[in-house]
């Protein structure tokens, strides 16, 4: 019993240290989207605050492919020691039940740390095609079923998802053109190669002004501040409609939990501050800083939701 004991005090010890110690190196945050998007976005702008605070480089690295599976995969694999991090998002709740057959699974192979921001989506349309608003877009779908296509940055992720949710819930039928990533999808768009696309607010808003699509509803329960005269999907013709996108970070499973602990305090303590916080309200983001505890909970009742709108959308990982 004694050495039972005494082996805990150490190990508790030797935790703390180890702890206390970190980061002694650069740190990795791998991006499973492509360049230019949301994720790979925000990575780089936490890193850069990371970097301030823990003394130390943190390097920002994209490895897209298969719908976030490529990077994420090589995430799972890596050593457990909080020097590889992941930019997850709500793709990678939606792929435990899109996408069955998985080298992972997210909550047994990762280990959560916090939420990093929220953004709504910008449905809009290439210019050229004949609709001014939501109603008129429907109109023309339906009559047109399969005609028309829309972008996303590839399977599963929340552009994908937030179209087959607008499908299923306007009734209509449009043909999904996967990218490998946010950037490819959104130079489609504006290229005119798609007829549509949802986009987050803070990398299609100024395109929207500038003309260069033309912005029909917004995806959240209330009109986005950085985009006042545009309606909701639910005002403009799809009662009830509400999706968005959100990120956050995770490290492999078995990563120490005092450098979880470490790593959820600093990010926290970043997106924060008043400084962060009016910044990327003017974008059209907004902190999710939570505990270890609570971003654990969120992870688990996204999964339950997002199976549920996978069923009823009717969404395949085509």
């Amino acid at each position: 019993m004694f050495r039972a004991v005494l082996g805990g005090i150490l190990l508790c010890f030797g935790m703390s240290a180890w702890a206390q110690a970190y980061p002694s190196r650069p740190i990795k945050i791998v991006v499973p989207y492509g360049v230019g998007g949301p994720a790979d976005i925000y990575a780089r702008f936490i890193g850069a605050h990371l970097q301030e605070t823990l003394g130390q480089p943190v390097v920002v690295e994209d490895r897209p492919g298969a719908g976030s599976i490529v990077g994420t995969d090589y995430v799972a694999k890596s050593a457990p020691d909080g020097y590889t991090l992941l930019m997850m998002s709500n793709t990678h709740t939606v792929n435990e039940t899109l996408i069955s057959k998985k080298p992972f699974e997210l909550m047994r192979d990762f280990a959560p740390i916090t939420g990093v921001n929220y953004s709504d989506l910008l449905m809009v349309i290439h210019p050229s095609v004949p609709a001014k608003n939501l109603k008129e877009f429907i109109a023309l779908a339906k009559s047109k079923p399969g005609a028309l296509n829309y972008a996303s940055s590839g399977n599963g992720t929340p552009y994908h998802m937030a179209a087959e949710l607008f499908k299923a819930m306007a009734g209509v039928d449009l043909v999904h053109i996967p990218h490998k990533g946010s950037d490819g999808a959104r130079n489609s768009i504006l290229g005119g190669q798609v007829q549509m696309m949802f986009d987050a607010v803070p990398t299609m808003a100024a395109n929207a002004r500038a003309g260069k699509v033309r912005a029909l509803a917004t995806s959240g329960s209330k009109r986005s501040p950085v985009t006042p005269d545009i309606p909701t999907l639910s005002e403009a013709g799809v009662p009830g409609y509400e999706s968005g996108i959100w990120l956050g970070l995770m490290a492999p499973a078995a990563t120490p939990r005092p450098v979880v602990e470490r790593l959820n305090a600093e990010v926290n303590k970043i997106i924060n501050s008043p400084e962060v916080k009016g910044g990327w309200a003017k974008q059209g983001a907004y902190p999710m800083g939570m505990s270890i505890d609570q971003f654990d909970k969120f992870l688990r009742d996204e999964i339950v939701k997002w199976r549920k709108v996978v069923q009823v959308s009717g969404a395949k990982a085509d």
